[in-house]
């Protein structure tokens, strides 16, 4: 069974930058375990797997080369470009994910493509984790939680930069992963995200989190609009606005890769 396949480098307008999402589209769904085995070939932050309902919207489910994931901005971002290209007549698109229910993306004016997520707020955490503690070489001020990570706190970008994970400790919290988070020099925040238990090392960009940061920001520096960078080794660029219950985030997108890959029949 051959399928078509596109890898994209999501909040980048340049390739070898920003995240890269495998983007699969489907006629119908695949077995779990044969998506899992993509996604694991691929070895990307996530492969994106999507089906167009009776309604028009694209159910959309995300995979890490080792789990499938709740919630994936830059997938989403990711998939949203595919269908953009292939779909000039649309200027919104409509994604249904189990976890986070319909995800709105649009073709902005400016030529960003932003999605509309649900907020996903953080709380204190009065008591934090030894493996937490000890699996960040510098103790943050602050640590909060949310339904996805464990959020550390930091005063300034130099901090978050020089941060070195234990990577075996933070992998011990699973299933939540960690963020390391401060505010910016060039941008309003900056953050990197530490995921040993879902994905991986490091992830190059994560617009989920970004649910949970931007809020967070935006009532420490009192904007409803703010610019970040992820400060990973790739790094990406991401424009938040909040607004009632909603994040809007927005980024660019570019295409590395277009092809067909040969699977077992399903």
């Amino acid at each position: 069974m051959k399928l078509p396949i596109y890898q994209i480098d999501a909040f980048t307008d340049k390739v070898f930058s920003g995240n890269y999402a495998a983007v699969v589209p489907l006629e119908r769904w695949l077995p779990d375990s044969l998506m899992q085995s993509i996604a694991a070939e691929n070895n990307l932050s996530e492969t994106a797997f999507f089906v167009v309902a009776a309604d028009g919207a694209f159910d959309i489910r995300w995979f890490s080369p080792l789990t499938e994931i709740a919630f994936c901005g830059h997938a989403t971002l990711a998939s949203a470009h595919v269908i953009f290209g292939q779909r000039e007549d649309l200027d919104v698109i409509e994604f249904v994910a189990r976890a986070v229910g319909r995800l709105a993306v649009r073709r902005t004016q400016d030529g960003l493509i932003e999605m509309s997520f649900p907020q996903r707020h953080s709380e204190t955490l009065v008591e934090i984790p030894r493996n937490l503690i000890d699996g960040l070489s510098i103790q943050p001020e602050a640590v909060l939680i949310n339904q996805q990570a464990y959020v550390a706190i930091y005063a300034t970008e130099q901090d978050v930069r020089a941060v070195v994970p234990d990577l075996d400790l933070l992998a011990a919290l699973g299933p939540l992963d960690v963020v390391v988070t401060a505010p910016g020099d060039a941008h309003d925040f900056v953050s990197r995200y530490f995921w040993p238990a879902n994905g991986g090392d490091e992830d190059p960009v994560t617009g989920s989190i970004h649910a949970a940061l931007a809020p967070l920001w935006a009532e420490r520096l009192n904007k409803p609009e703010l610019v970040a960078m992820q400060v990973s080794r790739r790094s990406g660029l991401l424009h938040c606005r909040v607004q009632d219950d909603r994040v809007y985030v927005s980024g660019q997108a570019v295409q590395y890769l277009e092809g067909m890959i040969d699977v077992p029949d399903a």
